[in-house]
Order: structure tokens, then C-alpha cells, then sequence
């Protein structure tokens, strides 16, 4: 296994890695927005970051977005589900990796979603 921590990133406040490759596949951990982003930003602003975040990790295990094979998102609240499948059909363009979309009655800190991604490596 190889734990990988992207140099753009603080690292991780809690006993996770980022991401950790195996077996040719880079599981991200759960990405929330930066602590930069207020909880009260409109969910775009919040999706935008985590996107922004998952893009460094995913860099810094030499993959990109085309590579992602598999999306969990966590949505606070089934209401953001529309604008969420907006902003990712955005992310994504034309591919189009397996995903499950979670509503919950809340995340952590107050946050609105939080996505796990898992990607092979080129």
C-alpha cells in the first residue's frame, strides 16, 4: 500500500491518509469543503471546493479525473440532489463513473457534501 498526501493540501487532521493506493486503485477518503469555505456558503461554493480538493489528491497519485471509476457523495439533505448532479456532470464532462448519491441528515462541522472518490491508476 501507499499512503498518498498531496503537497497542495494540509494534511489530515484526524488518523486517515487522504488517499491510499492498492492493487492499481487510489481510494480517496471522504473530502469535505476547506476550512476556508464558511458553512454557510451556498452548496455550489461548497461542491466547487471539494471538487478543487479531490482534483490535488487525485494529481498527486498521478491520476485525473478521467481515471475515477467510482463516486460516493454525501449530500445534506436530498433538496441539493438536482444541483449536485449539475456541478458533477460539469466535473466529469463526458465520462461518467459508477456513483451513489447519499442523502443524510447532516455532516461534519455543518457541511452540505462530502464525496469519496475511488480511481485506477494510468
Amino acid at each position: 500500500m501507499e499512503f498518498i498526501q498531496s503537497s497542495e493540501l494540509p494534511a489530515p487532521a484526524g488518523h486517515y491518509s487522504q488517499a491510499v493506493a492498492a492493487g492499481g486503485l487510489v481510494f480517496l477518503s471522504g473530502i469535505l469543503p476547506s476550512k476556508d469555505i464558511a458553512q454557510d456558503a451556498l452548496f455550489e461554493a461548497q461542491c466547487n471546493s471539494v471538487f478543487d480538493q479531490c482534483e490535488k489528491v487525485l494529481r498527486a497519485a498521478g491520476c485525473g479525473f478521467d481515471d475515477v471509476v467510482q463516486c460516493t457523495a454525501y449530500l445534506a439533505g436530498v433538496e441539493h440532489w438536482s444541483a449536485f448532479n449539475n456541478i458533477y456532470a460539469r466535473v466529469f464532462g463526458e465520462h461518467k463513473p459508477a456513483r451513489a448519491v447519499v442523502p443524510v441528515p447532516g455532516l461534519h462541522y455543518g457541511f452540505l457534501v462530502e464525496v469519496q472518490l475511488v480511481a485506477r491508476r494510468p
